[in-house]
């Protein structure tokens, strides 16, 4: 029932925008295709045409997905991860003010990544969840799992043990940063873990927070957000997270507002951060142009 519902729904939102599910379906690969390669007076109007490998559309409240292409492909998530590292962390109960100090343990020795965080640098937990949601600072979010009880092991088995609760059933973790490549999801997983942590009011706060100041030492830091579309007019963003390893390319989970109507995306290996962008906004657009208001409506008409 759920893929004849979401299939209905897809195929009447095709339809209303000139399009033919192959069409779109090729479009998100990434590689040339039949349908990619028509000159421009040939292709139909308003066809998202999509750069990322795999993607996927949902209903925040129904959980219908709307449109999607290798939604049940498993890929790496890259700091997408830290979606869950912040949910394990705040399930935990920890105080929020606790201090935690940067380690050499939490220096990347993995892919070699900077970090504005140095050695000895004392922050609160709360500071570090906002670093790492909000600039994807793997420093913090290293630190946040070493100070899990049971220490780094302790958390990565718990983020295994949430994503089986929540019904991830093609996620794994190995790592709290993302930096690990296998760190593996789907678009269609990642949907239902974007709606679980969207039940969770502070990190919808810290990953659309457009920037924030944060004294480390001596220094006051400015630290912006790694999804520079919280900032673009246009866009209703309630939850946000970026990640980029090179196994796994430019991705992004977000949820939005389009037309009244929560709905999350989700984009996985894009070539670069403007491919990621484009691809998000031509989705929106598109999205926009077909109406979720008739969709919602049509699946309702289907059921019945």
């Amino acid at each position: 029932m759920y893929r004849t519902i979401a299939a209905a729904l897809f195929g009447l939102a095709l339809a209303q925008a000139g399009l033919s599910a192959p069409a779109v379906a090729a479009q998100g690969t990434g590689k040339p295709s039949k349908t990619a390669a028509k000159p421009a007076d040939e292709a139909h109007a308003g066809e998202p045409k999509l750069i990322s490998s795999a993607f996927a559309i949902a209903h925040q409240l129904t959980g219908e997905i709307i449109a999607e292409h290798k939604g049940e492909e498993v890929l790496p998530i890259a700091s997408i991860t830290k979606l869950m590292t912040a949910m394990v962390v705040l399930d935990s109960g920890q105080g929020l003010s606790d201090a935690l100090t940067i380690s050499r343990a939490d220096f990347d020795t993995l892919k070699g990544t900077g970090s504005r965080l140095p050695l000895g640098t004392r922050l609160s937990r709360e500071q570090m969840l906002l670093l790492a949601l909000m600039s994807s600072e793997n420093r913090a979010a290293s630190a946040l799992a070493r100070h899990y009880p049971g220490g780094e092991d302790a958390f990565v088995k718990a983020m295994n043990v949430k994503a089986r609760m929540i019904g991830l059933n093609d996620t794994r973790f190995f790592d709290g940063t993302g930096l690990d490549p296998r760190n593996v999801s789907s678009p269609r997983d990642l949907v239902r873990m974007v709606a679980a942590a969207a039940e969770y009011p502070l990190i919808r706060e810290f990953t659309t927070a457009d920037e924030r100041q944060v004294r480390v030492g001596r220094r006051l830091l400015q630290y912006r957000n790694s999804n520079s579309l919280v900032r673009k007019p246009g866009w209703d963003i309630g939850l946000s997270k970026t990640g980029f390893i090179r196994e796994a390319g430019r991705c992004v989970v977000m949820q939005t507002w389009l037309q009244g109507e929560p709905v999350i995306i989700v984009l996985m290996n894009a070539r670069s951060r403007w491919a990621r962008d484009t691809d998000a906004n031509r989705l929106r657009e598109w999205l926009q142009s077909v109406g979720l208001h008739r969709l919602a409506h049509a699946g309702s008409q289907h059921e019945g």
